[in-house]
């Protein structure tokens, strides 16, 4: 016997869960399979618990600063296991929240992992077969490994989380957002940190302010490496030493973070069987619709080749459930404007086209403008580190094509500009403006 469905999703994180749930509301019948906690990486994994100990370590850089400007004070020390458990109460408390939801929906939880038997059909390991005119692959992502001596030794991201305790000295590997937030969380909560990066460091932003960012991290104690190709890690759990291939040892380190990079979570549950397109990283190929190859077949989120950002997964996975069954034959993510951040110390925020992608899209036709300023409290204290706002324009009317800020708040301030550089802003938009004084966002309307 096959129970019948509307929609199938393979895979409870953020996107799976956006599918499953719009398309629940449309008035769908849906089955949901995931044999791991519900909200996947993002939740479990990865962004929640990221940002709860990126703000652990805000506070402690406050109570510095605290110190700098005159509050009495005294060394802070985080009880790493009472916080440890606070977060895990909250992100439980989410799971527990998205379970009454599906429930309330009236969406068939499967808490196992399904094999597609055809475009239309999965059965599980206990033989739950189930069926649907539209099946959505939304498995995700983990962790990249390196294929070298001693991996083992070292630690990825999702076991950041089960620390009983801060590392004294850490090595993070690798230059992309994951090992940037490690390595300025992790410092900032007390932790010697060597930051080894083999490629540019976050190649996908824009370079002065990512330089900007090194120098934040470096006078913040953070030691940065370029260039380095690790080809072995020695030694044991807690006494580590990562050797070069130029035969340079590093270390001792208590923990080795691979950051390395994610890998696709899209085999072994019948894709290749049934002859469903990947690139030579495994990622699913999807069209601007989401459709993979294979009629009836759609995949969302980060098991395919488009941004690994979570609010990418759902609003792709809402705009495929208002596309089959909502009715909306047009419905598409729109993927021109995505702003991310990076939540280093201080974050850096960036929305739209670097200044090198523009100047190799339009060439001649772009303008840049870019400022640097000391924050108030910074200036108070008597620091000298420096924010950094940055415009790039194209033609004689300077439509914004990207906007990057680089400091405390950005991660904030950039949302809303992010809205105006989707809807379509020009330089005279931002001069026009208004500014609140004294902010930070200001300096985006302050550039000459």
């Amino acid at each position: 016997m096959s129970e019948r469905f509307d929609l199938i999703v393979l895979g409870a994180g953020s996107g799976g869960l956006s599918v499953a749930q719009h398309a629940a509301r449309l008035g769908a019948s849906v089955a949901l399979f995931d044999p791991d906690a519900l909200g996947g990486t993002c939740v479990n994994r990865g962004c929640v618990p990221k940002k709860a100990m990126w703000y652990a370590a805000q506070i402690a850089d406050m109570h510095r600063l605290g110190a700098e400007i005159g509050f009495s004070a005294t060394p802070m020390q985080l009880d790493w296991a009472r916080f440890r458990a606070l977060r895990d109460r909250y992100i439980a408390g989410i799971r527990s929240r998205y379970a009454t939801r599906l429930d309330t929906a009236g969406i068939h939880v499967v808490t196992e992992a399904a094999r597609l038997t055809s475009n239309d059909s999965v059965v599980t390991a206990n033989g739950f077969q189930a069926s649907a005119a539209h099946m959505v692959i939304a498995t995700g992502s983990r962790p990249r490994r390196l294929a070298i001596p001693g991996v083992e030794l070292g630690i990825v991201s999702d076991d950041i989380f089960a620390l009983d305790a801060p590392p004294r000295r850490v090595a993070v590997v690798g230059g992309g957002y994951v090992a940037v937030e490690f390595a300025g969380v992790l410092n900032g909560l007390g932790c010697e940190v060597d930051l080894l990066v083999r490629g540019n460091l976050l190649a996908d932003f824009d370079r002065e302010l990512v330089e900007a960012l090194a120098t934040h991290m470096h006078a913040h104690g953070i030691r940065i490496v370029r260039d380095i190709h690790i080809r072995a890690a020695h030694g044991e759990p807690g006494q580590i030493t990562l050797e070069t291939t130029d035969g340079a040892q590093h270390g001792l380190y208590d923990t080795v973070l691979w950051a390395v990079g994610r890998a696709p979570n899209s085999e072994g549950f019948g894709l290749e069987v049934l002859g469903v397109e990947r690139d030579e990283q495994g990622h699913v190929r999807v069209d601007a619709f989401q459709n993979t190859n294979v009629p009836g077949l759609y995949a969302v989120g980060d098991v395919t080749d488009r941004r690994a950002l979570t609010p990418v997964a759902v609003a792709a996975g809402r705009a495929l459930v208002d596309r089959l069954i909502g009715g909306h034959a047009d419905a598409r993510f729109d993927d021109s404007a995505i702003p991310s951040v990076v939540f280093s110390e201080p974050p850096l925020g960036t929305v739209g086209l670097t200044e090198q992608q523009a100047r190799a899209r339009y060439g001649s036709a772009v303008s840049v403008h870019s400022g640097r300023y000391t924050p108030l409290l910074w200036m108070v204290a008597g620091r000298s580190e420096q924010s950094v706002v940055k415009l790039v324009c194209v033609g004689d009317d300077r439509r914004v094509v990207g906007i990057h800020v680089l400091g405390p708040g950005s991660d904030e301030l950039l949302q809303g500009f992010a809205v105006a550089l989707q809807k379509g802003l020009y330089w005279r938009d931002l001069k026009a403006a208004i500014a609140i004084h004294p902010t930070a966002a200001e300096e985006l309307l302050l550039l000459h």
